[in-house]
């Protein structure tokens, strides 16, 4: 019933979203009459952030048409090689008339980019894919919102989202291939690669965990603290709905993603309010680039999906309540997840000082289990002054996290690790900056 009363709410005001948007520009364009009355820069300002506060936000695109590789502007193609019920597998196909640049990307690392299925749309990670096709070649996972997916293609459990990680790496392909894993899927991407090691399948040639609850047990944070201290029955009674008949995904059982969205802005209500005030004096003293810069950041973070009810409440369970992973006693499909048994693919972590989604040593915690990976080739970064999102996207990223990235992907594209030398004696290893290794 509740998703239903929103859908209602949103088609109200859809149309009062509409006039507000029209309204202001009444107020601001230089030959409406409107535009050269008193206040009339306050009005413009107010109208157009109601309307903002009112529209619907729908998923963003990636839209990276180019790329520069080595001083030369290459073009970008965003291409679908795989394609699945719940998650697009992408590629951005990359174009260039320069011999010497064409030669260059060929020879460059493959990364797949295994995005999260937590509320936003996987373009949050568009600056993390920017930088990466500099230097290498680039898939990502695209979820599909659950309210686009009809009732026929049946549920999808966490146990699925292992299995479509491990068809994707397959796809890709698993002894060229680079993981990269950003906060919430490290769990299950962990999953699919310990299950490929254990059946002696080929595994990636190296993982980077950014950002994730592999031991939420550790510096729990708020969020964490929430799935631990609620009971399943009740993330069940109060979150789960069905999605209402206008969509094509009709009676599916759904973590909304108003839901979410709404959980997001009450993690930070006071920087949430004074952004939008922000934005509001931007516009009156026509600060375009702040007001644009503003624009682009609310319509990524505003632009949320739903989540199927299966994957989260098992995810709830799993990783939040019985931390089945770090107890060794998590099974897919029947099978025990053994990390130990990962030896082929090494392993970066990192973190970010400030991050109050997944707290200090969570996602650090994965050195641990990976016990067959030699020390050597473990290694552990923290990013001093990033939260969660400056350590895949803004300035932290581009200037401190993915320069590790890109030398720890380059180091093991190079020399790969192999199971003889997993076993056997370690190799020198280089260090990051951060010094911190396990």
């Amino acid at each position: 019933m509740l998703y239903q009363l929103y859908e209602t709410q949103r088609a109200l005001m859809s149309p009062f979203s509409e006039f507000a948007s029209a309204a202001a520009k009444l107020y601001s364009h230089p030959l409406s009459p409107f535009a050269h009355s008193p206040m009339a820069a306050r009005f413009s300002a107010g109208l157009d952030l109601m309307h903002r506060l009112a529209k619907d936000y729908e998923k963003p695109e990636f839209d990276i048409r180019g790329v520069d590789v080595d001083g030369v502007e290459v073009a970008v193609q965003e291409l679908v090689p795989l394609e699945k019920p719940f998650c697009r597998l992408l590629r951005f196909k990359r174009y260039t008339d320069d011999p010497a640049v064409l030669a260059k990307m060929k020879a460059q690392p493959t990364v797949l980019v295994v995005a999260p299925l937590s509320g936003h749309h996987s373009t949050l990670l568009r600056d993390t894919v920017k930088s990466l096709l500099r230097d290498h070649k680039v898939y990502i996972t695209d979820w599909t919102d659950a309210r686009m997916v009809s009732l026929e293609e049946g549920p999808f459990h966490l146990d699925d989202y292992v299995n479509y990680v491990q068809e994707f790496i397959r796809h890709v392909g698993a002894d060229q291939a680079h993981v990269i894993s950003v906060c919430q899927p490290t769990v299950p991407v962990l999953a699919a690669i310990s299950l490929m090691a254990s059946r002696g399948e080929p595994t990636p040639r190296s993982m980077t965990m950014m950002g994730g609850p592999i031991d939420a047990r550790r510096s729990p944070t708020a969020v964490n603290n929430l799935a631990m201290n609620k009971s399943h029955s009740w993330f069940e009674n109060n979150v789960i709905y069905r999605v209402p008949p206008n969509f094509p995904g009709a009676g599916r059982a759904v973590y909304p993603g108003f839901l979410q969205h709404t959980g997001f802005v009450a993690m930070n209500p006071d920087r949430h309010l004074t952004s939008h005030y922000d934005y509001f004096l931007d516009l009156v003293r026509g600060d375009d680039d702040s007001a644009e810069a503003h624009r682009k950041f609310y319509d990524e973070y505003n632009a949320v999906l739903d989540m199927p009810a299966e994957y989260y409440l098992d995810t709830i369970k799993t990783v939040f309540q019985d931390f089945a992973l770090v107890n060794g006693t998590w099974q897919v499909g029947g099978e025990l997840v053994r990390p130990q048994d990962i030896r082929g693919t090494a392993l970066l972590t990192v973190e970010g000082e400030l991050d109050d989604i997944s707290g200090a040593g969570q996602t650090r915690a994965a050195h641990e289990l990976c016990s067959g990976i030699p020390s050597g080739d473990q290694y552990h970064y923290d990013a001093i002054g990033a939260g969660h999102y400056g350590i895949f996207s803004g300035r932290r990223w581009r200037e401190m996290v993915y320069p590790e990235v890109r030398s720890f992907i380059a180091k093991y594209d190079a020399a790969p690790l192999t199971a003889t030398a997993a076993t056997g004696s370690k190799r020198p290893a280089a260090r990051s900056r951060s010094k911190a290794t396990t």
